[in-house]
Formats: C-alpha cells, sequence, structure tokens
C-alpha cells in the first residue's frame, strides 16, 4: 500500500427499488440456482475495492453461495487474470438478512475511473422477489448453475436491471471530492443507449478533473411521495448523506411529482409543496456540511403517454423553474430546462435530444444535460 494516507469512498453506486412496488415500470425477477453477472461501471478508482450487497426490500434472506469479481474484457467476458473472489469476514459464503445489507472484506484489486467491472453473484437457494435497480440502462446476465468462476457465460439471459449491488467502495487517496447524482431517470439514464454510458452522470464523470459523481438516480422517483422507490425526502439520509466520502449533491426531481401525480389517485405535486420540499432537502444537506446543487425541471410537453397530467402541469413547472433559478437556498442552479427545451416550443424537448417518448433524454440530450453543470461550483 502507498505511504499516501488513504480511506474508503463511493465509487460506483446504485440505487435500488422494492420488487412490491405498487406502480411497476419493469417485472420483478426470482432467482434459484443461478449466477448473476453484473455490469459495475466505476465512476473512481483506488487501490482496493469492496462490495455492498443489499437485501433491503427481500422478505426472506438472500443466500450468496459465491461470488467474484474481475475486470471487463467484453459483454460477459471477464480478463482473467483480474478475477478476485469476494469474501464476508473471512467467508466465501454469506446470507443476507431480509432489509439488511453487508459489505464485503477488502479486495486486492486496483480499478480505475472508467473501468467495468463484472461481478458474479452465485445464488444457490430461492430468492424470492429481488431488489433491484430497475432501469440502470445496463445489462445482467444469468444462466443457471455457479458460473462465478467462468471465464465467460454460457447461454446467458440478457436482463435489462441490476440486483442485489447497492455499490463498490474503493480505497482513494485521502480527501478525494465525491459528489451524488441524487433524483431521478435523468440521472439514472432512461433513454439512453443500454450498456454504451452515456448518462449524463457519464458526461460530468468525463468532465471532471477532481473526484468524481456516483449516480443514485431511479426512474419513476418523486421527491414528495412515494410510489416508485422511497420519496426523495426519505432516501436523502441513506441514498446522499451517507455515501462515503460524500461532500456534495447534484438533485434533479420534480417531472415525475408533477406528471405522474395523477396515478395511484393523487394529485400532481403544487409549486408550493415542491419549493418547500427543494428547500428541506437543502436544508438537511446544509446541516451535514454538503453543498447542494439543483436541477431546473425539464420540459415534458410531448409525453405520448396517455392519461398524465401533461397539460395542467405545465404552470406548475414553469413556477418552481422561476423559484430554482432565483433562490439562494442552494450552492447552485444548473438550468437543465434551457439547456435541452426547444427555442421554438419551450415546453418540449427539442427533437435532436428527445428520445422518443417526449419525455426522457437521447444520448445527446443527456450530454447537454451534463455539459449545463458548471463544474467549478462544484469541486471548485
Amino acid at each position: 500500500m502507498s505511504s499516501q494516507a488513504t480511506g474508503w469512498v463511493a465509487g460506483f453506486r446504485s440505487a435500488v427499488i422494492s420488487p412490491y412496488e405498487r406502480i411497476k415500470l419493469t417485472d420483478s425477477h426470482e432467482f434459484t440456482d443461478q449466477t448473476l453477472r453484473q455490469v459495475l461501471r466505476m465512476a473512481g478508482g483506488g487501490e482496493q475495492i469492496r462490495i455492498r450487497l443489499t437485501n433491503r426490500y427481500g422478505r426472506t434472506p438472500l443466500v450468496i453461495g459465491a461470488a467474484r469479481i474481475a475486470l471487463r474484457k467484453t459483454a460477459d467476458e471477464i480478463v482473467q487474470e483480474t478475477d478476485r473472489e469476494v469474501r464476508f469476514a473471512g467467508a466465501a459464503r454469506v446470507t443476507v438478512p431480509a432489509g439488511g445489507e453487508v459489505l464485503s472484506d477488502p479486495i486486492d484489486l486496483a480499478v480505475d475511473a472508467g473501468d467495468d467491472l463484472l461481478f458474479s453473484l452465485y445464488l444457490p437457494e430461492p430468492t424470492g422477489p429481488a431488489t433491484f435497480s430497475h432501469m440502470p440502462t445496463e445489462i445482467a446476465y444469468a444462466a443457471s448453475g455457479d458460473h462465478t468462476g467462468a471465464t465467460g457465460m454460457p447461454d446467458a439471459q440478457e436482463i435489462p436491471c441490476r440486483f442485489f449491488v447497492s455499490g463498490v467502495d474503493v480505497l482513494a487517496p485521502a480527501g478525494t471530492d465525491i459528489a451524488v447524482a441524487f433524483g431521478d431517470s435523468w440521472f439514472e439514464g432512461v433513454g439512453s443507449t443500454l450498456g454504451a454510458n452515456r448518462r449524463s452522470v457519464d458526461v460530468l464523470n468525463e468532465r471532471t478533473r477532481r473526484g468524481w459523481v456516483v449516480n443514485q438516480g431511479i426512474g419513476g422517483n418523486r421527491l414528495l411521495t412515494e410510489e416508485i422507490g422511497e420519496r426523495g425526502l426519505d432516501r436523502f439520509t441513506r441514498d446522499a448523506r451517507d455515501v462515503p466520502g460524500v461532500r456534495h449533491v447534484l438533485i434533479h426531481f420534480g417531472i415525475n411529482d408533477l406528471i405522474l401525480g395523477g396515478m395511484g389517485g393523487q394529485a400532481p405535486a403544487t409549486a408550493t409543496e415542491l419549493i418547500e420540499g427543494f428547500t428541506e432537502l437543502a436544508r438537511r444537506a446544509h446541516a451535514a456540511g454538503l453543498t447542494i446543487h439543483a436541477a431546473t425541471i425539464g420540459p415534458y410537453a410531448g409525453c405520448i403517454f396517455p392519461g398524465l397530467p401533461v397539460a395542467e402541469t405545465l404552470a406548475t413547472r414553469h413556477a418552481v423553474n422561476e423559484w430554482i433559478r432565483g433562490t439562494d437556498v442552494f450552492d447552485s442552479v444548473f438550468d437543465v430546462d434551457r439547456a435541452v427545451a426547444d427555442p421554438q416550443r419551450p415546453d418540449y424537448i427539442r427533437p435532436e435530444f428527445d428520445s422518443g417518448d417526449g419525455m426522457h433524454l437521447n444520448d445527446a440530450g443527456a450530454r447537454a444535460m451534463g455539459e449545463s453543470v458548471d463544474l467549478a461550483k462544484i469541486f471548485g
């Protein structure tokens, strides 16, 4: 180990939801006598790593029969010489209690920002519906039997979700600057190319030269009410404030509080409610000694999904955006709305930035969002 002082900080994060959500955007999954091999894209690097497993929403204990991690060569194939066993308190097998989380022992594998890791879990017993990240724009590979030590995965099923993993910590130089992108699908990456790492947060990490940004976006997540994932106000402590090494929080909320407000029998959020929610997030961040940086609410008038209160909520979007632009409760503001809106129709996403559904950004739009952030106001 180097003589420079080091500490454990977040190098990768994946916010999770319950398989028992009342409103489901994707189906839940269960596993028995299967290996899951999952791609973990590192936002930052370090001398060693350790893995965080979660069974937060599981109703039965989760048995891990074996686990290994390696650098990715291509698709589901590992770089063999980097393959490492993952142990928990010295044991190869571990049981994660229902509602619980476990942290692996340190693993002697140096990683860099931008590395793709392949993390293999053998699940010998029925898992029940899995705690998961439902729209991470990345592939998980599943195959019958224990293939944790295999170079590739034979006859693997590809699933566009992530399961039982909440993060990777890295042993990095003391004082490494960590930011958390905390919010909804515009951070998680919905609309960007599957497996291509073209999310807005990936763009931020391309641009920064000091520290990095870990992604805690959840597609469909709201700030004020719990429908898809715990509401932002409730998960802030776990998914932002308590992330190891965090110094800054970037937030993007509001679209789902407005146009998904008609789902589940709830009314769309009012401007007053959203402003109060944003103000409370800022208060909590500052109380924890963190800086907080807020996005304006992007355009969604072209939303193609029927039955949502689109036109009825546009005035609220405008009012909240004007407040965000003018308030001093945040340390800085990044105007995503103006960065991606069609100049001729400002309630619509620019055609070249639209993923096709009128409410999510494609790769070019995600880049414009990432480039709207003044990183000097975050990392200095």
